[in-house]
């Protein structure tokens, strides 16, 4: 309200308002100097607002007195809820965290004016998210509730937060935000493997370097903490084996470092450990970070050629042999489990040079026909076995056959000589050299 002392109250005074919100947000009675507000006021809008104010004549409109300036402030009350800007949250904290690790600081900012009243003055509690965890209810940090959190059992939690202003009493306004919190891993799982025993069937043809098998330990960590390293224990049977790991499966892959031989052994038996490279010192209580598991293999036979007694047959013939004489033999034997017969071929380069037959079944070889040791000295072709079962798998080896010499060539005088002798010459005297 406005009043002049020179306003007697006969309505010779007349009053004005100018300024901040002059007209729009206040307006005055002209003739009794009462201001009013024509609209609702929003502290966090404006806070105050600064009026002229004017008496006039209202017969000469001259100023009864100076221009007096005055302020209206809005004064607060509890229309705005606190209200969690950053929101929702994303945090983590490592699983097995001890109770009252930190996880996350939360704000809420209430609009209203902090220095009047509770209006501002802002609570936190915890909705949903006990009894994992909980908050400060003065600074809004959240720290773990629980010990032996395991991220293997639940990895995913959502916090639900609420920040009440008022000091939190009755009556009070609140704001809500959301807190999603994983539990990131730490190596607290040993590898384990799930079976006692692992049974592999192998060719006996597989190559060396080739992969015959994958066992797998099971870790439940996660990334670097589930990373396996797989070892063959040292002993007899795992000598002609190698393991490594697949880094995406974290298998164990075991190869095959020498060949294998179903007719010599046909099962080997040897034990894997797989242990965690990367260990964690709090978790030694545990237990080893290993586990130990049997591999059984078991050979496979595979249909083979047969395999020649020797790698090369060294053989000797007289050149005056009569047609048909036996001269040597070469053996072959299947050495598979089923043990098929063998039959024996030569290997002729060219179908002239005939001078050998050999027995299909004994493997015996004969003379063809009759041999000149000054015409060919040596005989050098190839003998094939291969297995009645399976005519396809056949070996192949060298035989040297050395003809030798027989005395059947008297001396013979190289030219016909005709010479002569003086009549006189004396005994012992050389006159020609056959």
């Amino acid at each position: 309200k406005l009043h002049s002392d020179l306003d007697k109250g006969v309505g010779t005074v007349k009053y004005t308002l100018s300024g901040d919100g002059a007209g729009t947000v206040f307006t005055i009675d002209e003739t009794t100097g009462d201001i009013h507000a024509i609209r609702s006021l929003d502290r966090e809008e404006k806070p105050f607002y600064t009026l002229r104010a004017q008496a006039v004549d209202v017969d000469t409109k001259k100023p009864l007195e100076p221009e007096s300036e005055f302020i209206i402030k809005v004064q607060d009350i509890n229309d705005n809820e606190p209200k969690f800007l950053d929101g929702p949250y994303v945090a983590s904290v490592p699983e097995m965290s001890p109770v009252g690790a930190y996880v996350l600081q939360v704000k809420a900012t209430d609009a209203d004016d902090p220095t009047y009243g509770n209006s501002a003055r802002v609570v936190y509690s915890i909705l949903q998210g006990q009894p994992y965890f909980s908050i400060d209810p003065k600074t809004g940090v959240i720290r773990t509730a629980l010990p032996n959190m395991d991220r293997e059992v639940k990895e995913q939690y959502q916090v639900l937060i609420q920040a009440k202003d008022m000091g939190g009493q009755l009556g009070g306004l609140a704001g809500t935000t959301t807190v999603n919190i994983t539990l990131t891993d730490v190596n607290d799982n040993p590898p384990r493997f799930p079976k006692s025993i692992f049974h592999l069937k192998v060719p006996e043809s597989s190559h060396v370097g080739s992969a015959i098998g994958r066992i797998r330990a099971v870790d439940p960590d996660f990334g670097k903490n589930a990373e396996i390293e797989y070892n063959i224990v040292p002993g007899d049977g795992g000598n002609l084996f190698d393991i490594t790991t697949d880094e995406n499966t974290q298998e164990g892959v075991i190869k095959l470092k020498k060949p294998l031989d179903f007719e010599t052994k046909k099962a080997y038996t040897f034990k894997v450990e797989a242990s965690n490279l990367h260990l964690d010192h709090r978790f030694h209580s545990v237990g080893p970070f290993k586990d130990t598991a049997t591999v059984k293999i078991n050979v496979l036979d595979m249909d083979e050629p047969p395999v020649f007694s020797k790698p090369v047959y060294t053989m000797e013939v007289y050149e005056d042999t009569p047609v048909g004489t036996i001269i040597g033999a070469v053996t072959a034997q299947d050495l598979d489990a089923g043990s098929s017969s063998v039959r024996y071929f030569i290997d002729w380069k060219n179908d002239v040079d005939s001078y050998f037959t050999i027995d299909a079944t004994e493997g015996t070889i004969a003379t063809n026909e009759l041999l000149d040791r000054e015409s060919t000295a040596q005989y050098n072709f190839s003998i094939i076995a291969s297995k009645v079962s399976n005519p396809l798998l056949a070996s192949k080896v060298n035989v040297i056959i050395n003809v030798l010499d027989v005395n059947e060539f008297p001396p013979e005088i190289s030219v016909p000589y005709e010479t002569s002798v003086c009549e006189n010459a004396k005994p012992g005297q050389v006159f020609q050299i056959l």
